[in-house]
């Protein structure tokens, strides 16, 4: 006798937890350009003795502060001005709304309503509109670029797409590689447009300012928002092609320009051997900006004649360039570089 009553207590417990209650279910909070639209991801469910009320009677009306702005089966309404994409048959209430206005936060409730017995206003789980002016900003991961050269890079740019009939327009800096974009769907179920760039990292992008620029619909135009960041690329120091030996009078001045990053140190070997400047052999260097160096070496005609080999190399923490001048055995005095 108390197995079975435990038995239909049991039952009973489940017959309970397994009927349904009125609820709807949405994000709490979405934010919206003000002149753009917005759509609203929405299902909902009911109680079990209307589930054959749920019929092609049914319609959708949403009210803003309660004040119907959407009535799905009276398109001719003035309020009128969005599109209901959801099946309500199917318990998809998703609405899309546009031109919303002005900015300022309002509270969007959903009703649906049949020509029977089903009739129901999700009042306790209604959608908070947080209308702005300005466009969201996208969000960039990672915020910040500091990589070798050569190294496979991945940027991701995330920008809100509150309404599906306008997703916002991702553009990245011109030129900078593959692009893949999807629309997602984040903690709260709003939706994300994602868009990632993958390329390899070169010197030409150090320095370069890499923006995502995400373009949003309006009634009367579109918005813009941006972020950026700066890229920081190591490479190895080379050596630029302006390297030269230029004569002045009994002088000969050679010059090595090299760049890197972190900048390069320039030292140079006569005869294979490394020098200093010094009272017998002026060296000197200018740092032409955050990357580029240039160091000239001066001889005199004395320490030409005993030149065989002149080697400029330059040096950093991720590698080494060297570039040598070298005399030219048909014409005396006159050098190149190799």
């Amino acid at each position: 006798m108390a197995a079975a009553l435990t038995l239909l207590l049991i039952g009973s417990l489940l017959q309970g937890s397994q009927s349904k209650e009125f609820q709807a279910f949405m994000p709490q909070t979405i934010e919206v350009l003000t002149g753009s639209c917005v759509t609203i991801p929405c299902s909902f469910e009911i109680k079990d003795e209307y589930e054959s009320d749920l019929d092609d009677t049914c319609g959708a009306k949403w009210t803003k502060d309660n004040n119907l702005v959407f009535n799905s089966k009276d398109p001719q309404t003035p309020s009128n001005n969005g599109e209901l994409t959801g099946n309500l048959r199917k318990k998809d209430c998703t609405t899309t709304l546009n031109n919303i206005q002005p900015a300022g936060n309002y509270t969007f409730i959903f009703r649906v309503e049949c020509n029977n017995g089903l009739k129901w206003s999700f009042a306790v789980q209604a959608a908070l509109l947080s209308v702005k002016d300005d466009p969201p900003r996208p969000t960039l991961t990672p915020s910040a670029l500091k990589v070798e050269e050569g190294a496979s890079v991945s940027l991701r740019c995330s920008a809100p797409a509150p309404c599906l009939s306008h997703p916002p327009n991702v553009t990245w800096t011109k030129g900078l590689g593959d692009i893949v974009e999807t629309l997602q769907n984040n903690s709260d179920k709003n939706k994300v447009l994602t868009s990632v760039v993958t390329f390899t990292a070169s010197h030409k992008h150090h320095g370069e300012t890499i923006f995502c620029k995400a373009s949003y619909h309006k009634q009367n135009g579109s918005a813009e928002s941006a972020v950026s960041l700066k890229a920081d690329v190591s490479y190895a120091p080379q050596i630029l092609p302006s390297s030269d030996c230029i004569r002045a009078g009994d002088q000969l001045n050679c010059s090595c320009v090299t760049l890197g990053n972190p900048p390069p140190t320039v030292r140079w070997h006569v005869n294979e051997s490394p020098v200093n400047h010094s009272d017998e052999l002026l060296i000197s260097s200018e740092r032409l900006n955050d990357t580029t160096r240039w160091s000239i070496i001066t001889l005199n005609k004395q320490q030409e004649a005993g030149l065989s080999s002149l080697l400029c190399c330059s040096m950093n923490s991720v590698g080494s360039a060297t570039q040598q001048f070298s005399v030219n055995s048909k014409s005396p005095g006159v050098y190149h570089v190799h």
